[in-house]
């Protein structure tokens, strides 16, 4: 696997219901997961739930991640019967050359480079939220998850992201200050920066459509 460096971003203090994973395997390999957990169906536990059952497996490929997933899909509809224990989860998975992305759920993954981004997964801005009927915990059985597999290249960018983020700036201004930024903490700090602003002025750009919305925020950003 290509070196990367890694930040992550958050800030939890709306519902506290947003977890992640950033986690170093070796040898340039990675895993990292952003997971929303819906507000007012149990989503702080469940997305804390799910990262730590990540965190705790071997995963080596898209397969392990989604067995995994169904498995905590059963356990969380057996308690909440799909109205209780629900999160997304956006998961990357960079073994050897590839990166392996498993999604259920809104929660949204770009590839941004110099040519501009590629949606991998989810939805990004905008208050329905189509992404929750297939969330982890909403059906007995996990409806399959959305699963695509890449090989980054030298210039390549990463972004994996909860809603507080892509619906307060657009992807077109996330991709302007990711690939310009010399570094994943630089990006960060403006993509921090210029939310924080809009949410105390109160405004987002007419383009996304909405006001602004407050809201869990949590991201991580791993440049090759």
């Amino acid at each position: 696997m290509l070196a990367s460096k890694v930040t992550t971003m958050q800030d939890n203090s709306a519902h506290g219901e947003d977890s992640f994973l950033s986690k170093e395997l070796g040898n340039g390999e990675f895993l990292d997961v952003v997971m929303d957990g819906v507000t007012g169906h149990g989503g702080e536990q469940a997305s804390t739930e799910l990262r730590d059952a990540l965190d705790g497996k071997d995963l080596n490929n898209a397969d392990d991640i989604v067995s995994l997933l169904s498995e905590i899909n059963e356990d969380f509809y057996s308690v909440g019967s799909g109205r209780f224990l629900l999160t997304t989860v956006s998961a990357v998975l960079g073994r050897g050359d590839r990166a392996q992305v498993v999604s259920a759920g809104d929660s949204p993954v770009f590839l941004i480079n110099k040519d501009g981004y590629e949606k991998l997964s989810g939805n990004a801005g905008g208050f329905l939220h189509v992404g929750v009927a297939r969330a982890i915990g909403a059906s007995e059985k996990l409806g399959a998850p959305s699963q695509i597999e890449i090989t980054p290249s030298s210039g390549d960018r990463l972004l994996l992201a909860t809603d507080g983020i892509t619906d307060n700036m657009t992807i077109d201004e996330l991709t302007e200050v990711i690939k310009n930024a010399s570094n994943p903490e630089n990006a960060a700090a403006e993509i921090e920066e210029t939310i924080k602003e809009r949410l105390t002025e109160g405004r987002v750009p007419e383009t996304i459509g909405v006001r602004f919305r407050y809201d869990d925020r949590t991201g991580i950003l791993r440049f090759f």
